[in-house]
């Protein structure tokens, strides 16, 4: 039965790995690939994220440099880019796009942190769904009698150890990107 928890560690992990994606695409001090990459482009019929369809450079700290690999597709990945509402306008030479990344105030970067709590709690929640529903596992289990009263209790109790170690991960990755963000 220990299974029943062990087994759902990958739930918990798809959590966590969700979580460090949309930290990493908030935006901090520096440019940062994660800030455009998943951007959502139209080309060629299709929705594809921008990493599907340009390559995506830092040259320095303040500058996102884009070039698409099929030139025809520039025009929609600066409609994109201006959608997503980044604060930054694309600026284009050729097929190359560029995006400068203002210098963030002291206002913004504490907007930054109050959206990374966000997400943190989110990820919590996500957390205590999946509680819930071994939670629910573990009490059919002993409803179909296929463990004892004692054992649903232990399983319920490291379930619980299994959880706080879940959201102490998930404190850790918010408080990390925190003091990225308001380091100047």
């Amino acid at each position: 039965m220990p299974s029943l928890i062990d087994s759902s560690t990958s739930e918990f992990e798809k959590v966590i790995t969700f979580l460090d994606e949309e930290l990493h695409g908030l935006r901090t001090g520096r440019a940062q690939s994660g800030m455009v990459e998943r951007i959502p482009v139209q080309a060629y019929g299709n929705t594809m994220e921008l990493r599907g369809v340009a390559s995506i450079t830092i040259p320095d700290a303040k500058t996102i440099q884009i070039e698409p690999w099929d030139k025809s597709v520039v025009k929609e990945i600066e409609k994109a880019i201006i959608a997503a509402d980044l604060g930054m306008q694309p600026m284009t030479s050729g097929s190359t796009i560029r995006l400068t990344l203002p210098v963030m105030t002291e206002e913004s970067r504490k907007r930054l942190v109050k959206t990374v709590h966000e997400k943190a709690e989110e990820a919590k929640i996500s957390v205590r769904n999946v509680r819930e529903h071994l939670r629910e596992e573990i009490a059919k289990e002993e409803k179909d009698k296929k463990i004892s009263e004692d054992e649903k209790f232990r399983l319920q109790e490291e379930l619980d150890k299994r959880v706080k170690q879940w959201n102490e991960k998930i404190s850790v990755l918010a408080q990390e990107k925190e003091e990225e963000i308001m380091t100047i």
